[in-house]
């Protein structure tokens, strides 16, 4: 049977996929909405405090006055400032963040496109942001906001480094870049799961990851006692809403990526489980790695730069070519893999 991605192009599936286009942003919307939300109920809880408890039962609508302030303020351009740059730049930051979600297969059958690159299909369509960032910075006419996106540009593309060569392993493993097979080569037993046989390819990916999310502890570009807010600090409005939406999407982004290649995707933990539908055993593995995303926020202090730099460049990188040839070591030895 053909499946639906694999058919011709008519006006019906054109159709389809637009709505699943929406269908998939507003489930995006509302995630880095309540995202947002239970961000800062589990920092509270970690650290003591309520979190936010005013707004609507529980708070639960704290987030969404927040947005809506948000998208009242006034739209502020410096003077001085690359205005035709100064506006490309947050689109540009969020356009790419969206559309890296179309390769993402939830389940077996529920996916958008089927790629055979699917990773690098994310790879290069998240370098964009990075161009987004030190655009914003530079537009903006101020200093600090070109550190700040300077920072983040070094930031990014050093971690892309080790992140990229720490997939490797689970692609030898599976034999192809394809999504839906390195989810398929790992099997419904979690200790076939690539996290186990490739854990220090799992390890070097986490570490890279956060950093490519420029989260806490690798959060340099926004650090607010050196450089005020970073390369968006000139921004207000939706402007700066559409940096930090890009900000959340890639959580999303990172944590589907990490339940696909590394936890097994919708594969139970034992097939005995097999009864309980794929896509929630993946949405439970991805509310698991947002939950130690907003754990490690809570936990760490954040590094200096030199620490920062010398992490990607004299731990991870190496880290991830050395698993490559223990990875090609094992299958050749002992004839695993895809």
């Amino acid at each position: 049977m053909q499946r639906f991605w694999d058919q011709p192009l008519t006006w019906g599936h054109g159709a389809i996929f637009i709505a699943g286009a929406i269908g998939v942003l507003a489930f995006v919307l509302l995630f880095v909405t309540y995202a947002i939300y239970f961000e800062r109920k589990v920092i509270g809880w970690m650290q003591f405090r309520k979190g936010p408890n005013r707004t609507g039962p529980l708070g639960l609508l704290q987030s969404v006055a927040d947005v809506a302030k948000l998208l009242l303020k006034e739209d502020t351009i410096p003077k001085k400032a690359d205005k035709g740059l100064f506006v490309l730049a947050p689109v540009l930051a969020f356009v790419p963040s969206f559309v890296v979600l179309a390769f993402i297969p939830y389940s077996q059958n529920l996916q958008f496109a089927d790629l055979n690159i699917g990773f690098l299909y994310y790879i290069a369509l998240s370098g964009i942001t990075t161009i987004a960032i030190v655009i914003g910075g530079w537009a903006s006419n101020n200093k600090y906001a070109l550190l700040g996106g300077m920072r983040s540009a070094a930031q990014m593309i050093s971690y892309e480094v080790p992140l990229v060569i720490s997939v490797v392993g689970c692609v030898m493993w599976a034999n192809s870049l394809n999504l839906r097979d390195i989810v398929a080569s790992q099997g419904s037993y979690f200790w076939h799961w690539n996290f186990l046989p490739q854990i220090v390819g799992f390890a070097v990916f986490v570490v890279a990851a956060i950093s490519e999310l420029n989260r806490t502890p690798f959060d340099l570009p926004e650090a607010e006692s050196e450089l005020v807010a970073g390369y968006h600090v000139e921004y207000s409005g939706f402007r700066f809403a559409f940096f930090m939406l890009s900000e959340y999407v890639y959580v999303y982004a990172i944590a589907c990526l990490t339940t696909l290649l590394f936890l097994g995707g919708w594969n139970p933990p034992i097939p005995q489980l097999d009864f309980i539908p794929g896509i929630i055993w993946f949405f439970l593995k991805f509310a698991v790695i947002v939950f130690c995303l907003f754990w490690i926020r809570a936990t760490f202090p954040r590094l200096r730069v030199d620490q920062l730099m010398g992490l990607a460049w004299k731990v991870l990188l190496p880290l991830a070519i050395l698993n490559i040839f223990i990875t090609a070591a094992y299958i050749e030895l002992w004839g695993m893999g895809g």
